[in-house]
């Protein structure tokens, strides 16, 4: 036992002394530029971390949660918030296992990523082979595209609770156009202060649905008669879902790391931070207006007009261009390796060659506005295997052989006894997000999905929007 330990901490020690390498070049780069730059714009501790899983995984939905709530009743909202959130914090350390065990044997054959960004098709292609490789691509990149389509929905619906005067479709050109400047940011590296004003904002707008809705009390004969059909809940259930399935994104956050190998439970922390704004928001929303949620997908839409209400509005339009370059930024990456510009130094270029991508995420906006509907689809779809279905089978492939469990770069948790029990929680992962994530949950939501294409029709100009009043003759009464 103690030989395979020390060689264990020998190839962690290396692993740790290559990226510190790595780092301590970056920095004498930028020596004579440290100040308030460096201080912005290089990010790669814990606490930047941090801030980037617990601003990128509420971002809007927060203000579909109480949507959500009307879906499913009170008491379902809440345990299916803990327990997705639970669910997602441990396949987000699954995935950073995977992360450090592919680093770790790359490290070995004197393999430098110095100039590129390790992702999470290549962790998969690494550990399990080129069928893996492409299953992964596939899943992440659609779900990471219409994850980008989302943030511009979001946008333009928040807008409109401000300035009605342009319909919604319109503010989603000019946010299409506002989002595009994301090809300038080189990397998650480059995320600190954007993350930690990121969590700024929805700290605020989490706390001011909270504090109106209780102020607003509740309105006359309200009526929280959820859940009332399967097609409703289990829709809402898979909102949920995607709420904490955030982490498409886990493996590019940890290579933007000093040191990759403490993030293990950085995602779970952000979770429990993350509580402390959906749990309440969500539930005194619900409690203020009751049914009629299940016609506001947007929380904002039924709170009254007020300053706050507005600051509110703005800070979360700032915060999903934020998250908007969170999710497309990986997919920037994969554009960069397809076309040979992933090592090209020049910001500029590679901002140019990025543009391409942005424009199937602004047409996508544009023909399926479905603000609500449109996370449910993509709960049930895509997040089910991207970041629940995925990495737990991985892990269980990767450390199959006894000999690979034995070597594993990480062992398990204190909490994890044998490899027995691991793989028992992971099988029920898999279980449990097949059967009710996307089974269940991929039946509810396209049927919700189909009801609104029905309704309000592909390209719908203004999706949800209160019709708009004639203006009143008695203006033009004449003065005696």
């Amino acid at each position: 036992m103690l030989p395979q330990k020390q060689a264990e901490e020998a190839m962690m020690s290396s692993l740790n002394q290559t990226i510190e390498r790595d780092d301590r070049e970056e920095e004498k780069e930028d020596t004579s530029v440290f100040s308030l730059k460096s201080f912005l714009w290089h990010g790669g501790s814990v606490y930047d971390a941090w801030f980037s899983c617990a601003s990128n995984q509420v971002a809007q939905v927060l203000l579909t949660l109480p949507y959500s709530f009307s879906q499913l009743g009170m008491l379902s909202g809440i345990i299916f918030q803990v327990f997705y959130g639970l669910l997602g914090s441990w396949t987000a350390y699954l995935i950073s296992i995977l992360y450090i065990e592919y680093r770790s044997r790359k490290e070995k054959e004197n393999v430098s990523f110095k100039n590129h960004v390790i992702q999470w098709f290549e962790v998969l292609d690494g550990l399990l082979g080129p069928y893996w490789k492409a299953i992964g691509l596939a899943f992440n990149c659609t779900f990471l595209l219409f994850g980008s389509v989302i943030q511009l929905i979001a946008c333009a619906s928040n807008i409109y609770y401000i300035n009605d005067r342009l319909d919604k479709r319109t503010w989603t050109y000019i946010f299409g156009a506002c989002c595009a400047t994301t090809v300038f940011i080189p990397s998650f590296h480059n995320y600190r202060i954007w993350s930690f004003l990121g969590l700024g904002m929805t700290t605020y707008t989490a706390w001011y649905l909270t504090i109106a809705s209780l102020l607003h009390g509740q309105v006359e004969n309200v009526t929280h008669s959820g859940p009332t059909k399967l097609v409703l809940y289990f829709t809402g259930a898979t909102n949920i879902l995607y709420t904490f399935g955030g982490h498409a994104v886990t493996v590019e956050i940890m290579h933007a790391m000093w040191k990759p190998q403490k993030f293990k439970y950085v995602y779970l922390i952000a979770t429990v931070y993350v509580f402390t704004l959906t749990l309440p928001s969500a539930s005194a929303v619900y409690w203020a207006f009751g049914d009629q949620l299940l016609d506001h997908s947007n929380a904002f839409s039924l709170l009254p007009h007020s300053p706050w209400r507005d600051a509110g509005v703005i800070l979360m339009l700032i915060h999903q261009f934020i998250t908007f370059g969170f999710a497309s930024t990986p997919l920037y990456f994969v554009w960069e390796k397809v076309i040979g510009m992933h090592d090209t130094k020049s910001l500029c270029l590679r901002a140019l060659a990025r543009l391409p991508v942005v424009i199937p995420i602004w047409f996508l906006a544009i023909i399926f506005p479905f603000f609500g509907p449109i996370n449910s689809a993509v709960g049930a779809l895509l997040v089910s295997f991207t970041v629940y279905i995925i990495p737990a089978m991985a892990h269980m492939l990767t450390y199959r052989s006894p000999s690979a469990r034995q070597n594993a770069a990480e062992k398990l948790p204190v909490f994890i006894p044998n490899w027995t029990v691991m793989y028992v929680v992971n099988a029920f992962v898999v279980v449990w997000v097949l059967v009710v994530g996307f089974g269940f949950g991929g039946w509810a939501s396209m049927t919700n999905f189909i009801k609104q294409v029905d309704t309000f029709g592909l390209f719908a100009k203004c999706y949800q929007c209160p019709p708009k009043l004639p203006p009143s003759p008695s203006n033009h009464t004449a003065h005696h």
